[in-house]
């Protein structure tokens, strides 16, 4: 081959600046604003994002930090309006009550949902983009894509729906970490949540990871308030006009001491005598306590009302003992 023929051969595979520029200003100039234009919108919209979360974080901590050092005043002496505008605020503000830890995971969770969804919706879209700029026909693709998103789904459903249930769990704020809940199968504590499992250790300290797609319903023992309910025998012999105003003296305004106050939300109340079976009576006292208090604030009712009882001169009924060598009568002889 000659000279001659080898550059004509060649003369079309030249390359010139012009040319080269000419082709930069089309679709490569076109794929790199793209990819530009989505690293941008990512970062922007994880900014936003990012401010939300920290404008939530810091409006709560103003809020605890002012429920801390606010000025107490009996509630009784509050006008009736405000009266119950501070026992709606005991429930639902005190943070006491409402854990400034499990606000923050919450709010955190949440946030990291919204970047991750952000990050693929981006993502997806600028890759279409460029697909069409390459001349790629997208939508067989798209088809494809949906295809194997449905078989994908089908096998995957479980996963999906753990997910799913994970993620409204968590705005609906249904438990957090901390709470004594109820699965129908365990009861314990919340120790740690994720979009797809829940760990709970119960109360013989055993872990049990459980996904959140098989929780169908929980009782969640630890948001708003619990009662505590303390049930004192009394002898049927002593008198009950006696005996209420004693009862009454003992756990009179235990929700405004130092101790106790944020974990009992309202003065204890007397109910009554609840029940009388073989010669003793039960007096019930109902305490409105803040959630997971109503064990130690009920140990602590039970111990002052029998302190107050054996210093008024009453005593708690024995209860008849049964065994062997023992009469159901209280006799000391062995049934022949």
């Amino acid at each position: 081959m000659s000279a001659s023929t080898s550059s004509s051969v060649l003369q079309p595979l030249a390359v010139t600046w012009e040319s080269a520029w000419t082709w930069a200003q089309g679709a490569p100039l076109t794929i790199v604003a793209i990819i530009l234009g989505a690293i941008a919108t990512r970062w922007l919209v994880h900014r936003a994002i990012n401010g939300f979360v920290n404008g939530l974080l810091l409006r709560s901590e103003r809020v605890e930090a002012a429920a801390v050092n606010v000025t107490r005043v009996d509630t009784a002496e509050l006008p009736i309006i405000r009266r119950q505008a501070r026992k709606a605020a005991k429930i639902f503000s005190d943070p006491s009550i409402v854990s400034s830890a499990r606000q923050e995971q919450r709010v955190r969770t949440l946030g990291a949902v919204l970047r991750s969804v952000t990050t693929v919706t981006v993502a997806f879209v600028a890759a279409l983009m460029v697909g069409d700029e390459l001349g790629f026909n997208m939508a067989p693709l798209l088809a494809s894509a949906s295809v194997g998103g449905v078989a994908l789904g089908f096998g995957a459903q479980s996963l999906v729906k753990d997910y799913l249930s994970g993620m409204f769990m968590i705005i609906e704020d249904q438990y957090g970490v901390g709470d004594v809940v109820d699965t129908g199968e365990v009861i314990g504590t919340v120790e740690d949540i994720s979009l797809r499992l829940t760990t709970i250790r119960d109360f013989n300290g055993v872990i049990w990871y459980i996904r959140n797609g098989e929780i169908l319903r929980i009782a969640n023992r630890s948001q708003g308030w619990s009662t505590a309910l303390v049930d004192i025998p009394v002898p049927v012999t002593e008198s009950m006009e006696k005996v209420m105003p004693i009862i009454s003296r003992a756990v009179r305004g235990m929700d405004k001491e130092e101790d106790w106050f944020g974990k009992i939300i309202e003065q204890p109340e007397v109910g009554g005598v609840e029940s009388i079976v073989g010669g003793v009576a039960t007096v019930r006292i109902i305490v409105k306590c803040a959630p997971n208090e109503n064990v130690p604030v009920g140990r602590e009712v039970r111990s002052r009302v029998m302190a107050q009882l054996g210093a008024s001169g009453i005593s708690l009924p024995t209860m008849p003992t049964f065994g062997p060598g023992v009469l159901p009568g209280g006799g000391g002889s062995t049934a022949k």
